[in-house]
């Protein structure tokens, strides 16, 4: 009979007051768990914090020791010469208008698609489901795609960057699980008593208890459509259309557009050291993506952990 008493146990309390037993060995293994996860996220989170702080470093200070991380003093001269550069501009105003209007229309065909898909009763539906199935380990490739989307007519326009990526079968499957999961008959059946339809029953009962879910699908739609570039590198040809990403692709990858021209445009006295400059540009395209996160952090974890799971 195992004794409880015992050192090697100790005595937790857990919520409504009851206790139970845990070995000591449980500590250490929980304590190892933390400090192996803080060692990795302070590893994830150095390079961020390099680029951060580098982004405000003066030109000669970088030049003087560029393995330093605090600057001495802040200088936003490349944040200026960044956002003075037009192309950076209009690819800001891009990606906020796909991100925006992608994220809107990817939710709501989400919930409208979710919504009956997890009815069994619905004829049809485990065909379909298997069809939007198929389509995770299966499509046509990027030359049919091409082709698919000038011969819509919306090749070199926003569209083009919106529509190929509106809905994705693995955010739908983990819409309907957490619809099937979350939403009880018996919900829908009070709501049909008092005379309310299906399309009142959807937007005024359903999409409340979806907010776990709503907020996590925008969460990932809104990180697709803002980290997005390969799509704008096939079928965008005019500059005025690229997207962020792209233009930052441009000034750290193949340094040709931005950094060059605008150096020689700037005197000795105000210009950025070139390395400087892209830290500034990564700094601004990946802020407000980040400010999202933590006001859907609450709904982000229900969202997942009731999604991937089939009631």
């Amino acid at each position: 009979m195992t004794n409880y008493a015992s050192p090697k146990y100790v005595r937790t309390k857990l919520f409504g007051g009851n206790r139970i037993a845990r070995k000591l060995e449980d500590y250490l293994v929980e304590g190892f768990s933390i400090v192996l996860v803080g060692i990795f996220a302070t590893l994830c989170l150095i390079p961020f914090l390099y680029v951060f702080f580098v982004s405000f470093m003066p030109f000669t200070e970088y030049l003087e020791n560029p393995l330093r991380i605090i600057p001495s003093t802040i200088d936003l001269t490349a944040y200026r010469q960044v956002w003075g550069y037009a192309l950076f501009r209009s690819g800001y105003r891009v990606t906020l208008t796909i991100t925006i209007l992608g994220t809107a229309l990817s939710v709501f065909l989400l919930v409208i698609s979710a919504y009956p898909l997890s009815k069994p009763e619905l004829k049809g539906s485990k065909v379909v489901m298997a069809l939007i199935l198929f389509t995770m380990f299966f499509n046509g490739g990027i030359i049919p795609n091409f082709i698919l989307i000038r011969n819509l007519g919306i090749h070199n326009t926003l569209w083009a960057l919106i529509l190929p990526g509106v809905i994705s079968a693995f955010h739908l499957i983990l819409m309907r699980n957490f619809v099937q999961v979350t939403v009880s008959e018996s919900l829908e059946e009070a709501a049909k008593v008092d005379g309310a339809n299906d399309i009142r029953i959807l937007f005024t009962i359903i999409v409340p208890v979806l907010k776990p879910a709503i907020a996590t699908m925008i969460i990932f739609s809104a990180v697709h459509y803002w980290n997005s570039y390969f799509a704008a590198m096939m079928y965008i040809t005019d500059r005025n259309l690229w997207p962020l990403t792209l233009v930052l692709r441009e000034l750290v990858v193949e340094d040709t557009s931005m950094v060059n021209p605008v150096s020689q445009m700037l005197t000795a006295e105000a210009r950025s050291h070139p390395f400087t400059l892209r830290m500034a540009a990564v700094v601004i395209t990946i802020l407000p993506i980040l400010a999202v996160y933590p006001f859907m952090q609450k709904y982000f974890v229900k969202g997942i952990s009731l999604g991937s799971v089939k009631g």
